[in-house]
């Protein structure tokens, strides 16, 4: 069995405003192989991913360039790759045979902080860090991480994948998943809504921005931490499950009638931000946060 490592011949093409460059493909394992590509793209470019099986890393770099590394683990997964000005895309083409395992590819990108993020994942883990463009996500039970992002929309799906956002501020902000946890610290922006179906949702942050905050669920908890400063105007409601607030709230009218222990309405400070929690049976509890 051949172990060292074999190199190809750099190239270079242009697409219009990108230039692509690939570096050597190396084969390290049986079957195994790694790709190193890079690519030059304009402001506000587009990156798009697409692997079913594997983890995904990207994470912001020089502007102007995409440095993609990709670990293929065996012979019956390819790595597709398309141009088109300053679009990338980067599909993991599963060949006939693969399976969980031998289809398995692992990214580790850099991109320029401006760009946008499509990326569809299946079983791998998923990290974004420090974009500033919209990242649009789905994925299946892999657990997603976006950490300190902003300024742009950030739309999330999963089925059973954990998602959690740390320091993400000033974003349009949808998260939707059918089990899944979903986890927010330091979260804001003008509109921020979370769904999930089982799982539980947890916000620990200032509700700032004058934004609006939806967050729901069918069966899962929603727990909800706030300093006392937290200027908000809160509606929460559990058909089914208790609710509790540590809060005393200024009290407000309501558009159903308010039944002791499963809902609770009332505006805190100047009321800058609408906060509403809303669950089917889950339990909801708005908690003061201890600075």
């Amino acid at each position: 069995m051949n172990m060292g490592r074999e190199a190809t011949d750099a190239g270079k093409c242009a697409v219009g405003a990108l230039t692509v460059v690939m570096l050597a493909g190396v084969a390290f394992g049986a079957g195994v192989e790694r790709k190193d590509l890079h690519f030059k793209v304009g402001k506000h470019p587009m990156i798009s991913i697409n692997n079913k099986y594997g983890p995904v890393r990207v994470k912001a770099g020089a502007p102007h360039q995409v440095s993609v590394t990709a670990i293929l683990h065996s012979d019956k997964v390819e790595l597709d790759q398309g141009t088109r000005g300053s679009r990338v895309d980067l599909v993991s083409h599963l060949l006939a045979g693969s399976d969980e395992t031998s289809g398995t590819v692992e990214y580790e990108l850099t991109v320029p902080p401006d760009a946008s993020l499509t990326l569809h994942s299946g079983n791998g883990a998923v990290h974004v860090e420090k974009l500033h463009g919209d990242v649009m996500m789905e994925g299946d039970n892999g657990p997603v991480e976006i950490v300190e992002c902003g300024d742009g929309h950030i739309h999330v799906r999963t089925l059973d994948g954990k998602v959690s956002l740390t320091n993400v501020h000033n974003g349009h902000i949808e998260i939707s998943s059918m089990g899944g946890d979903i986890e927010l610290n330091s979260v804001d922006g003008p509109f921020v809504k979370v769904n999930s179906n089982s799982g539980k949702i947890q916000y620990n942050g200032d509700f700032s921005d004058s934004g609006i905050y939806d967050f729901s669920s069918y069966t899962g908890n929603i727990e909800a931490l706030a300093p006392s400063y937290a200027s908000i105007d809160v509606l929460a409601r559990s058909t089914n499950g208790p609710v509790q607030s540590d809060f005393s709230l200024e009290p407000k009218h309501t558009p159903f009638a308010m039944k002791v222990g499963s809902a609770f309405a009332g505006t805190l400070g100047k009321a800058a931000s609408s906060v509403n929690l809303f669950s089917f049976s889950g339990k909801i509890h708005l908690k003061k946060r201890q600075n």
